[in-house]
């Protein structure tokens, strides 16, 4: 497969994130609003430790193993969480908005996207969670586009982005098999598979993602953190697709030990845990990042943190195509 001229990238900071799902319905609002697409969040951001969207997807397999592909299994639309029905017309136009409320209509759920939202693990007073964006990862080694026999999947040679022409598809869901993060939906109505496009038809004209543009908690540029800094690393390295969303993994709260103390002795969020998301990596990328606000606190400077915090807002939003000599910036 060719190499692009450049790969577009974007990273996730989850010290940040606050579970605002504003990224989430930026993107909801702007792409998935036709009909079959009720279902499909492009963008969601689960909580974690969870299930995450579509339930259980880290289960499901996918990627590559060792070079070879390994085909997972299809999520279904249950899987991802089926539309809700509410009774919107009883309410707003009915005439009895003071006497009814909102409620689901028809057979009542028992699983949803955000199904398992801030529950999390770990034992009060030392319980923990934090949020999770995930959208395509844009690969570099793409398994959707390996495992389509349309060739209805590309990956733009300008930018890196991974596109579906819904013209060649005809929805033999291989994609969504070979895609061992589940981020393509089947359009029911259209019969096509449909994904995030990361905003191409924004980024040629300049602006930023609307995920990206929206979040209130904002970025940093992407070459620094993933190359200079490396403290951005994509999540479940082992698939072996090369994805180009990267992320700064959580530092939670310390520990505190049976008299109320502050307890040091081991992380709130287990080391293991992290590492079963994002590889061992993240172990190194924690000594960095606690190593800088050690150093910030002492009344030093640091770079990083400098990033991280983003003081100048307009030069949040860059490319990263792997070579960090090589930067195309993308003006907001």
């Amino acid at each position: 497969m060719a190499k692009s001229k450049r790969q577009l990238a974007m990273v996730m900071d989850l010290n940040k994130c606050i579970g605002c799902q504003t990224c989430t319905i930026a993107c909801k609002r702007l792409w998935t609003r036709d009909e079959g697409m009720e279902y499909q969040w492009w963008n969601s951001v689960n909580t974690m430790p969870g299930r995450g969207t579509p339930r259980d997807w880290e289960d499901m397999g996918g990627g590559f193993r060792e070079g070879k592909a390994k085909p997972g299994r299809m999520p279904t639309t249950k899987d991802f969480g089926e539309a809700w029905n509410f009774n919107y017309d009883e309410v707003f136009r009915g005439g009895k908005g003071d006497k009814v409320h909102l409620k689901i209509e028809g057979d009542q759920p028992d699983w949803g996207p955000n199904w398992d939202e801030d529950q999390g693990a770990g034992e009060y007073p030392n319980s923990y969670y934090f949020y999770l964006p995930r959208i395509c990862n844009h690969c570099t080694h793409p398994a959707c586009l390996e495992a389509c026999p349309r060739k209805a999947i590309l990956k733009r040679e300008e930018d890196g982005i991974v596109l579906i022409d819904e013209d060649r598809c005809r929805g033999y869901r291989f994609c969504m098999e070979a895609c061992p993060y589940k981020k393509i939906y089947f359009n029911h109505a259209e019969r096509v598979a449909q994904k995030c496009i990361f905003c191409f038809p924004r980024i040629e004209q300049g602006v930023a993602n609307a995920c990206a543009r929206m979040c209130p908690g904002r970025d940093a540029p992407i070459w620094k953190l993933v190359d200079k800094w490396k403290v951005a690393i994509p999540l479940h390295p082992e698939y072996g697709t090369d994805p180009n969303v990267f992320y700064v993994p959580p530092i939670a709260p310390p520990r505190f030990d049976e008299e109320g103390n502050i307890d040091e002795s081991k992380p709130r969020i287990p080391d293991e845990y992290l590492v079963s998301l994002f590889g061992p990596k993240v172990l190194d990328v924690l000594v960095v990042l606690k190593g800088e606000m050690t150093k910030t606190r002492a009344g030093g400077k640091s770079e990083l943190m400098d990033l991280l915090i983003a003081y100048r807002w307009k030069d949040m939003f860059g490319g990263f195509d792997r070579d960090p000599a090589t930067i195309e910036w993308i003006k907001a």
